[in-house]
Protein backbone atom coordinates (compact mmCIF):
# COMPACT_ATOMS: atom_id res chain seq x y z
CA UNK A 1 0.00 0.00 0.00
CA UNK A 2 1.26 3.11 -0.97
CA UNK A 3 4.46 2.04 -2.22
CA UNK A 4 5.27 4.57 -5.01
CA UNK A 5 5.06 8.31 -5.54
CA UNK A 6 2.51 8.07 -8.34
CA UNK A 7 -0.07 6.15 -6.07
CA UNK A 8 0.10 8.99 -3.03
CA UNK A 9 -0.31 11.97 -5.92
CA UNK A 10 -3.04 9.97 -7.32
CA UNK A 11 -4.35 10.32 -4.02
CA UNK A 12 -3.85 13.83 -3.51
CA UNK A 13 -5.24 14.24 -7.04
CA UNK A 14 -8.37 12.77 -5.67
CA UNK A 15 -8.41 14.82 -2.11
CA UNK A 16 -8.46 18.14 -4.34
CA UNK A 17 -11.51 16.87 -6.11
CA UNK A 18 -12.95 16.33 -3.10
CA UNK A 19 -12.40 19.32 -1.37
CA UNK A 20 -13.44 21.20 -4.33
CA UNK A 21 -16.38 19.35 -4.46
CA UNK A 22 -17.25 20.06 -0.85
CA UNK A 23 -16.57 23.54 -1.68
CA UNK A 24 -19.56 23.96 -4.10
CA UNK A 25 -21.68 22.48 -1.93
CA UNK A 26 -20.70 24.61 1.36
CA UNK A 27 -20.71 27.65 -0.96
CA UNK A 28 -24.37 27.19 -2.02
CA UNK A 29 -25.71 26.74 0.94
CA UNK A 30 -23.48 29.37 2.69
CA UNK A 31 -25.17 31.66 0.16
CA UNK A 32 -29.03 31.26 0.97
CA UNK A 33 -29.99 33.44 2.73
CA UNK A 34 -31.56 31.60 5.68
CA UNK A 35 -29.96 28.27 5.76
CA UNK A 36 -30.78 25.97 8.96
CA UNK A 37 -28.81 25.40 12.00
CA UNK A 38 -29.36 22.33 13.87
CA UNK A 39 -27.38 21.91 16.74
CA UNK A 40 -25.44 18.60 17.73
CA UNK A 41 -25.36 16.88 21.57
CA UNK A 42 -22.33 18.96 22.73
CA UNK A 43 -24.61 21.69 21.41
CA UNK A 44 -21.85 22.76 18.10
CA UNK A 45 -23.82 24.19 15.13
CA UNK A 46 -23.99 21.99 12.42
CA UNK A 47 -25.72 23.17 8.88
CA UNK A 48 -26.87 21.39 6.01
CA UNK A 49 -23.32 22.31 4.43
CA UNK A 50 -21.69 20.04 6.82
CA UNK A 51 -23.90 17.13 5.73
CA UNK A 52 -23.93 17.74 2.01
CA UNK A 53 -20.12 18.30 2.28
CA UNK A 54 -19.83 14.84 3.96
CA UNK A 55 -21.66 13.09 1.38
CA UNK A 56 -19.54 14.50 -1.53
CA UNK A 57 -15.99 13.40 -0.25
CA UNK A 58 -17.56 10.00 0.98
CA UNK A 59 -18.66 8.96 -2.24
CA UNK A 60 -14.97 10.19 -3.80
CA UNK A 61 -12.93 8.69 -1.25
CA UNK A 62 -15.08 5.15 -0.97
CA UNK A 63 -13.33 4.60 -4.45
CA UNK A 64 -10.16 4.04 -2.53
CA UNK A 65 -9.54 0.93 -0.47
CA UNK A 66 -8.83 3.61 2.42
CA UNK A 67 -11.28 3.84 5.46
CA UNK A 68 -12.87 7.41 6.11
CA UNK A 69 -13.06 8.92 9.52
CA UNK A 70 -15.14 11.75 9.19
CA UNK A 71 -16.19 14.72 12.06
CA UNK A 72 -19.45 13.72 10.37
CA UNK A 73 -19.19 9.76 11.09
CA UNK A 74 -17.31 9.90 13.75
CA UNK A 75 -18.91 6.69 15.66
CA UNK A 76 -16.82 4.32 14.29
CA UNK A 77 -15.70 2.35 17.60
CA UNK A 78 -11.78 2.15 18.14
CA UNK A 79 -11.64 -1.58 18.07
CA UNK A 80 -12.72 -1.25 14.16
CA UNK A 81 -10.68 1.66 14.23
CA UNK A 82 -7.22 0.42 15.57
CA UNK A 83 -6.82 -2.08 12.62
CA UNK A 84 -6.50 0.37 10.21
CA UNK A 85 -2.96 1.24 9.02
CA UNK A 86 -3.86 3.88 6.43
CA UNK A 87 -6.75 5.95 6.25
CA UNK A 88 -8.66 9.21 5.01
CA UNK A 89 -9.55 11.80 8.15
CA UNK A 90 -12.07 14.50 7.25
CA UNK A 91 -13.39 17.68 8.40
CA UNK A 92 -16.41 18.34 5.66
CA UNK A 93 -16.84 21.89 7.33
CA UNK A 94 -13.99 23.16 9.86
CA UNK A 95 -15.28 26.24 11.23
CA UNK A 96 -18.31 25.76 11.45
CA UNK A 97 -18.48 29.43 14.04
CA UNK A 98 -17.04 30.98 10.97
CA UNK A 99 -19.58 30.19 8.86
CA UNK A 100 -22.63 31.06 10.97
CA UNK A 101 -20.98 34.01 11.20
CA UNK A 102 -20.41 34.56 7.81
CA UNK A 103 -16.74 35.86 8.14
CA UNK A 104 -15.42 33.48 5.01
CA UNK A 105 -12.98 31.63 7.25
CA UNK A 106 -14.25 28.03 7.28
CA UNK A 107 -12.60 25.32 5.35
CA UNK A 108 -12.49 21.68 4.48
CA UNK A 109 -10.15 19.61 5.55
CA UNK A 110 -8.94 16.52 3.93
CA UNK A 111 -5.72 14.35 5.65
CA UNK A 112 -4.56 10.74 4.58
CA UNK A 113 -3.05 9.29 8.05
CA UNK A 114 -0.55 6.63 7.83
CA UNK A 115 0.19 4.16 10.90
CA UNK A 116 -1.01 7.82 13.16
CA UNK A 117 1.19 10.42 10.73
CA UNK A 118 -0.05 12.56 8.28
CA UNK A 119 1.22 11.88 5.04
CA UNK A 120 -1.01 14.36 2.91
CA UNK A 121 -3.10 16.80 3.36
CA UNK A 122 -5.98 19.03 1.23
CA UNK A 123 -7.31 22.58 3.16
CA UNK A 124 -9.58 24.05 0.71
CA UNK A 125 -11.42 27.52 1.81
CA UNK A 126 -14.34 28.08 -0.98
CA UNK A 127 -14.85 31.69 -0.06
CA UNK A 128 -11.26 32.96 0.11
CA UNK A 129 -10.21 30.12 -2.82
CA UNK A 130 -7.37 29.75 -1.60
CA UNK A 131 -6.75 25.90 -1.98
CA UNK A 132 -3.37 24.49 -0.05
CA UNK A 133 -2.27 21.04 0.32
CA UNK A 134 1.29 19.42 0.85
CA UNK A 135 2.95 16.17 1.20
CA UNK A 136 6.60 15.26 2.48
CA UNK A 137 7.49 13.63 -0.76
CA UNK A 138 6.15 16.57 -2.81
CA UNK A 139 6.43 19.83 -0.55
CA UNK A 140 3.62 22.32 0.29
CA UNK A 141 1.75 24.09 -1.98
CA UNK A 142 -0.80 26.89 -2.00
CA UNK A 143 -3.60 28.08 -5.13
CA UNK A 144 -5.10 31.50 -4.90
CA UNK A 145 -8.31 32.13 -6.98
CA UNK A 146 -9.55 28.49 -7.16
CA UNK A 147 -13.43 28.69 -7.28
CA UNK A 148 -15.68 25.74 -6.09
CA UNK A 149 -17.23 26.10 -9.70
CA UNK A 150 -13.67 25.06 -11.69
CA UNK A 151 -14.17 21.85 -13.54
CA UNK A 152 -12.74 18.85 -12.91
CA UNK A 153 -9.89 19.05 -15.98
CA UNK A 154 -9.10 22.64 -14.67
CA UNK A 155 -7.69 20.45 -11.10
CA UNK A 156 -5.01 18.57 -12.42
CA UNK A 157 -2.19 18.63 -9.78
CA UNK A 158 0.75 19.34 -12.18
CA UNK A 159 -1.00 22.07 -13.47
CA UNK A 160 -2.02 23.59 -9.88
CA UNK A 161 1.66 22.49 -8.42
CA UNK A 162 2.70 25.12 -11.58
CA UNK A 163 -0.24 27.81 -11.28
CA UNK A 164 0.17 27.94 -7.42
CA UNK A 165 3.72 28.56 -4.77
CA UNK A 166 5.47 26.53 -3.03
CA UNK A 167 5.12 27.05 1.40
CA UNK A 168 6.57 28.87 2.76
CA UNK A 169 6.39 31.60 0.71
CA UNK A 170 9.60 34.83 1.29
CA UNK A 171 7.63 37.17 3.28
CA UNK A 172 8.83 40.59 3.43
CA UNK A 173 10.45 41.87 7.40
CA UNK A 174 7.54 41.83 9.58
CA UNK A 175 6.78 41.40 13.22
CA UNK A 176 7.00 38.58 15.07
CA UNK A 177 3.56 37.40 14.94
CA UNK A 178 1.50 35.18 16.24
CA UNK A 179 -1.87 33.72 15.16
CA UNK A 180 -4.34 32.31 17.53
CA UNK A 181 -8.48 31.24 17.07
CA UNK A 182 -10.93 33.64 16.76
CA UNK A 183 -13.48 31.55 18.91
CA UNK A 184 -11.16 29.50 21.34
CA UNK A 185 -9.33 32.32 23.04
CA UNK A 186 -8.45 31.80 26.70
CA UNK A 187 -6.70 33.57 30.08
CA UNK A 188 -3.56 30.75 29.45
CA UNK A 189 -3.28 31.61 25.88
CA UNK A 190 -3.24 35.23 26.74
CA UNK A 191 -1.08 34.50 29.50
CA UNK A 192 1.12 32.82 26.87
CA UNK A 193 1.04 35.65 24.18
CA UNK A 194 2.00 38.28 26.95
CA UNK A 195 5.09 36.15 27.77
CA UNK A 196 6.06 36.28 23.77
CA UNK A 197 5.15 40.18 24.13
CA UNK A 198 7.79 40.60 26.52
CA UNK A 199 10.78 38.52 24.60
CA UNK A 200 10.14 40.21 21.57
CA UNK A 201 10.43 44.06 20.16
CA UNK A 202 7.30 44.14 17.79
CA UNK A 203 4.82 41.11 18.14
CA UNK A 204 1.59 41.14 16.02
CA UNK A 205 -1.06 38.67 17.37
CA UNK A 206 -3.46 37.20 14.35
CA UNK A 207 -6.98 35.84 14.86
CA UNK A 208 -8.17 33.25 12.26
CA UNK A 209 -10.97 30.82 12.06
CA UNK A 210 -10.65 27.07 11.44
CA UNK A 211 -7.63 25.27 9.78
CA UNK A 212 -6.40 28.57 8.37
CA UNK A 213 -4.56 29.19 11.22
CA UNK A 214 -2.21 26.43 10.22
CA UNK A 215 -2.36 27.22 6.98
CA UNK A 216 -0.92 30.57 8.12
CA UNK A 217 1.91 28.60 9.70
CA UNK A 218 2.62 26.87 6.26
CA UNK A 219 3.07 29.72 4.53
CA UNK A 220 5.45 31.86 6.51
CA UNK A 221 3.02 34.52 7.63
CA UNK A 222 3.29 33.74 11.32
CA UNK A 223 5.40 32.38 13.30
CA UNK A 224 3.69 30.63 16.23
CA UNK A 225 0.50 28.98 16.65
CA UNK A 226 -0.43 28.29 20.53
CA UNK A 227 -3.15 25.98 20.68
CA UNK A 228 -4.56 25.51 24.34
CA UNK A 229 -7.58 24.35 23.64
CA UNK A 230 -9.56 21.53 22.86
CA UNK A 231 -9.23 20.57 19.16
CA UNK A 232 -10.29 17.10 17.90
CA UNK A 233 -8.24 14.70 15.05
CA UNK A 234 -10.01 15.93 12.01
CA UNK A 235 -9.66 19.54 13.12
CA UNK A 236 -5.60 19.53 12.75
CA UNK A 237 -4.92 16.19 10.06
CA UNK A 238 -4.29 18.09 6.99
CA UNK A 239 -2.77 21.08 8.16
CA UNK A 240 -0.29 19.15 10.16
CA UNK A 241 0.34 17.57 6.84
CA UNK A 242 0.59 21.04 5.35
CA UNK A 243 2.69 22.50 7.50
CA UNK A 244 5.47 19.68 7.91
CA UNK A 245 5.82 19.58 4.53
CA UNK A 246 6.58 23.54 4.47
CA UNK A 247 9.48 22.74 6.65
CA UNK A 248 7.46 23.73 10.22
CA UNK A 249 5.70 21.29 12.86
CA UNK A 250 3.11 20.72 15.08
CA UNK A 251 4.52 19.29 18.72
CA UNK A 252 2.21 18.34 21.76
CA UNK A 253 2.82 21.65 24.17
CA UNK A 254 5.99 21.47 26.01
CA UNK A 255 7.05 17.94 24.12
CA UNK A 256 9.28 17.58 20.96
CA UNK A 257 6.56 15.16 19.91
CA UNK A 258 3.92 15.66 16.97
CA UNK A 259 0.32 15.13 17.19
CA UNK A 260 -0.73 11.61 15.95
CA UNK A 261 -3.64 10.14 15.07
CA UNK A 262 -5.98 7.30 15.32
CA UNK A 263 -6.22 7.79 19.28
CA UNK A 264 -8.83 5.46 21.30
CA UNK A 265 -9.93 9.56 22.33
CA UNK A 266 -9.77 11.59 19.39
CA UNK A 267 -9.50 14.41 20.95
CA UNK A 268 -5.96 16.09 20.42
CA UNK A 269 -3.26 17.04 23.58
CA UNK A 270 -2.79 21.32 23.40
CA UNK A 271 0.17 21.58 21.14
CA UNK A 272 2.14 24.73 19.57
CA UNK A 273 2.74 24.66 15.42
CA UNK A 274 5.90 27.21 14.38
Amino acid sequence: MLENNLELKQLLQLAIESSVCAGKKILHVYNTRNFDVEFKADDSPLTTADELAHECIARKLSTTEYPILSEEGKSIPFKERKQWNIFWLVDPLDGTKEFIKRNGEFTVNIALIKNGVPIMGVIYAPYLADLYFGALKFGAYKVENLAADTPKEDLNIDELMKRGFMLPQTCEERSFTIVGSRSHMNKTTEDFINDLADSHEHVEFISKGSSLKLCMIAEGKADIYPRFAPTMEWDTGAGQAIVEAAGYKVNIYEQEDPLRYNKEDLTNPWFISK
